[in-house]
């Protein structure tokens, strides 16, 4: 048969829009850490090699970008907390606003919505949460940077007590019946955080496959919801902590109960009865959604290793836990220094706030 060259149709292949790559920066763009002498982007604010903060100046300024990586479980952040002054940011602002705090704008306008002092961002140094308190300002929202203890359970952590010996004059609190008693009177008392601590565990069971995907034998899932207090006193002191499941109620007397919940609800009730000028402050649970856009609870896996169950059969065992409790004790310390009045006005423009003794 013959070939027509002539009328041969035309293809219209669809032409798709092909974005062009970044422009690379030029060496003298380039900011050598002063550490480890290796050069890096002008966007960054510590060095990707060796995490030092770079050296600014007026050139890499506005290039300046935060990373606002998840830190690990060890390491001690600084917060970028809002303080509500009622912006109002049409919706190119917010995206902007949003795409800065690795947010949604969905969650973002969730935040300022919500007229309360709240967590935007969780920076890995101080340097990166200034920056992004100066691009906050831009927008018109106003932000403090609260930076946490080095080490919790040494300064500003909360102290785990297990009993409470009452009396007309104040409390003993025990961490241990070894221990010596933290004694204090009513008038010490100046503010109750309550909230409640969150542990979801998930156990699976997997068996063993070689050519497809791992067929799940088993799987729990385990819950536990604690109520817990923490109980501020006049000072710098730490937080007293009282958990429900794991504290002596008999201090009580006889309006001890038989329920660790209503033992703790009745606690506080005698407490505030006692120290009348008390703040009591039961926020975290309204707000603990709109926290975990910033402070998600912590997760942990685990692995029980490979098991062989019987010839030719292994089955693999895995555990994830979700844990909220340095969720809480963030809050908690927020609660504590606007109590404290440590969060400064917004007019102010250094807004920084340090450990429990307000800002720096």
């Amino acid at each position: 048969m013959p070939i027509d060259n002539e009328n041969v149709p035309s293809l219209d292949w669809p032409t798709e829009s092909v974005e062009p790559a970044p422009t690379p920066f030029a060496p003298d763009q380039m900011v050598r850490c002063d550490d480890c002498l290796r050069a890096n982007p002008p966007t960054r604010v510590n060095c990707m090699y060796c995490g030092a903060i770079l050296p600014q100046s007026d050139s890499n300024a506005a290039l300046r970008q935060p990373t606002l990586r998840r830190l690990e479980k060890w390491e001690r952040g600084y917060n970028n907390i809002l303080l509500p002054t009622g912006a109002n940011l049409d919706e190119p602002a917010l995206a902007e606003a949003a795409d800065l705090l690795r947010l949604t704008p969905e969650n973002l306008s969730s935040i300022l919505s919500a007229g309360k002092v709240l967590p935007l961002a969780r920076a890995s140094s101080l340097a990166e949460a200034s920056l992004v308190q100066d691009r906050l300002l831009k927008f018109g929202i106003t932000s403090a940077i609260m930076s946490e203890a080095e080490n919790d359970s040494e300064a500003g952590g909360p102290v785990r007590v297990r009993s409470m010996e009452i009396n007309h004059a104040g409390i003993e609190a025990y961490q241990t019946r070894e221990t010596a008693p933290i004694s204090f009177s009513w008038c010490d008392v100046i503010l109750l955080v309550a909230g409640r601590i969150i542990i979801k565990r998930v156990e699976l069971k997997e068996q063993k496959a070689k050519r497809a995907e791992n067929s799940i034998l088993d799987a729990n899932e385990f819950v536990t919801d604690e109520l817990v207090i923490d109980l501020y006193l006049q000072g710098d002191s730490p937080p007293l902590r009282v958990a429900s499941n794991n504290f002596d109620f008999s201090c009580l007397g006889a309006g001890k109960g038989l329920m660790a919940a209503d033992n703790i609800t009745r606690l506080v009730q005698l407490i505030r009865v006692k120290a009348p000028q008390a703040e009591y402050d039961d926020s975290f649970n309204s707000v603990r959604k709109l926290l975990d856009l910033v402070w998600p609870p912590e997760q942990q896996n685990e692995s029980s290793g490979w098991r062989r169950e019987r010839p030719g059969k292994i089955t693999l065992g895995s555990a994830t836990e979700l844990n909220n409790q340095n969720q809480f004790t963030r809050y908690s310390q927020l609660r504590r220094m606007i109590k404290a009045s440590a969060v400064p006005r917004p007019e102010r423009d250094s807004l920084v706030l340090e450990g429990n003794d307000g800002v720096a």
